[in-house]
């Protein structure tokens, strides 16, 4: 674009959109809207509509969802999106892209499954279909122009005997570009050839830190769903915290095959021992008994034992011990604070057959997405069935807990303190209190003030804690399932944190549509609504 014609695209935004959201919805489109009027930007895109189904391969409408908001830098919006989980091997591609932030016009793609990743596509060309794609929050460090993006893996996620090398090579791991031209600056693998949705799923969280030798490092801490913590130099994605390849259980489906290693990052919290038989539990002797006799047929032989016919107990469980919350941090006290869940799965390859056939019927619409129940997996030689290991009474046939809320010293990598979180009053027959530690969907953030709030038990509540000690401060009941991270911000002088209760269909609990803002008082005490 000419120069003079640049400035009159740049000086039309100024005077349609002087302040913009930017909105993906999961139609598979972005919006660009007025701040001030809710109006569209004309200037952007198509009037404000920019489709990012465009050069796809697979256009059915719910395929392709940008689940998370975009990295906006002075110059580009970087935009990925998610796909549905264990439908097919053949689904919209994971492409990320980089978009004129004032004109929406195309400037870079990277395409994960692609052996040229930067190339765009010509005229009638698509994406790869079925690349990896990031759909957790993407973080941006300026100084360095790098966004850093958690990739997941080709679906489906539960067999991987036909994914090619170009497939494998960006797959459940952390990807850093140039935020301006799209281009590879490092790529770090934390789960190699991934057969148990084991992506990384959550915002990395970038934060510098002073290491014992007084040394001020770069860092960014990316939580996966094995529990691991992966500390790097974001700069290079060389591991500052080590995390060494150790041997797997072995003995993949027929077709497939398993990593002989997986990297173990030493900052964790993965379960410090295989579980056996005595740690089946539940709220009676009956299904205490029946959850024993379960654990006992399934396949297991801890961390990474791969899917089977025979039915394979997931642990830690497809839900991760880290979902999309992410981790907090307190750069000046040095602290992080992490909700790890402990829930095992169950899942059980099902060989195809007449009545699981291999493609789906024509014409016919793709699954919920839901990531629990039969999954269809077409186009691959097993559907596979995805549930928590529940007792007959619908509890966890793990002993509790189930959640917990931790710190960690960022100076020595070390957890400080670590406490169950939640009850089971919002999931029991009977409203009991009981503190048994529940799972958690949303994450955590902290305060200037030594505070960190929390919202994303499976319980209807709001919490505060002290940030160095885990002491519990404060917490409020919620109208409605909070599965969400809150957010803070100061308006005249008061500061205030804003939670979304909304529930949550993963986990059953109450739905709503409440927004609730809290003010933080000038001393220590209850914050008041």
């Amino acid at each position: 674009m000419p120069a003079a014609s640049a400035a009159n695209v740049a000086q039309n935004a100024a005077q349609d959109c002087p302040r913009r959201i930017l909105l993906p919805v999961n139609n598979g489109h972005l919006y660009a809207l007025n701040a001030d009027t809710g109006a569209r930007c004309d200037s952007f895109a198509d009037q404000g509509d920019l489709n990012l189904q465009a050069n796809m391969q697979v256009t059915t409408a719910g395929e392709y969802e940008p689940t998370s908001p975009p990295v906006v830098t002075d110059k580009v919006i970087i935009v990925a999106g998610a796909v549905t989980d264990n439908y097919s091997n053949h689904e919209p591609s994971g492409v990320i892209r980089g978009f004129d932030v004032v004109t929406g016009a195309l400037l870079w793609a990277f395409d994960p499954g692609n052996a040229e990743p930067n190339a765009i596509p010509a005229d009638g060309k698509n994406y790869v279909a079925n690349s990896p794609n990031s759909w957790a929050p993407a973080a941006y460090d300026p100084q360095l122009d790098i966004v850093y993006l958690p990739i997941g893996v080709a679906t489906p996620d539960i067999w991987g005997g036909n994914r090619t090398p170009e497939m494998e090579r960006f797959a459940s791991g952390i990807l850093a570009l140039n935020a301006t031209t799209g281009k590879l600056v490092w790529f770090y693998q934390t789960v190699h050839h991934d057969l148990w949705d084991m992506d990384v799923p959550a915002q990395p969280t970038l934060v510098d830190i002073t290491n014992q030798q007084g040394e001020k490092v770069p860092a960014i801490y990316a939580p996966a769903k094995t529990g691991n913590i992966f500390v790097l130099d974001r700069r290079t994605g060389t591991p500052i915290v080590p995390a060494p390849e150790r041997p797997v259980p072995q003995g993949a489906a027929k077709g497939d095959h398993v990593s002989p290693t997986q990297p173990f990052s030493d900052l964790t919290f993965r379960p410090k021992k295989d579980l056996t038989g005595a740690d089946m539990w539940g709220a009676t002797m009956f299904d205490q008994l029946v959850c024993r006799v379960m654990f006992y047929k399934l396949r297991y032989e801890g961390i990474f034992t791969p899917p089977s016919e025979q039915g394979t107990l997931v642990f830690p469980g497809n839900l991760g011990m880290f979902e999309w919350g992410g981790v907090a941090v307190d750069p000046q006290r040095q602290v992080m604070i992490a909700n790890p869940m402990a829930l095992p799965f169950v899942s059980r390859l099902i060989p195809r057959s007449a009545n699981n056939p291999i493609e789906p019927e024509k014409g016919k619409s793709s699954s919920s997405g839901s990531e629990a129940g039969l999954q269809p997996q077409y186009g691959v030689p097993y559907g596979v069935t995805l549930e928590a290991f529940l007792s007959p009474f619908g509890l966890p046939c793990k002993q509790p807990a189930w959640g917990y809320i931790a710190g960690v010293d960022l100076k020595t990598h070390t957890i400080a303190w670590k406490h169950r979180i939640g009850t089971v009053r919002d999931s029991s027959p009977l409203p009991l209190p009981f503190k048994m530690g529940m799972p958690m969907l949303g994450g955590p953030i902290a305060t200037a003030g030594n505070v960190m709030f929390i919202t994303g038990t499976a319980d209807n509540y709001i919490r505060a804690f002290d940030v160095t000690s885990g002491k519990p401060l404060w917490q409020d009941r919620l109208p409605a399932g909070g599965q969400s991270t809150p957010m803070t911000y100061e308006a005249n002088g008061k500061q205030y944190v804003v939670t979304a209760a909304g529930g949550h269909g993963s986990f059953g609990t109450k739905l709503g549509d409440y927004i609730i803002a809290y003010a933080l008082p000038d001393e220590p005490s209850s914050p008041a609504k």
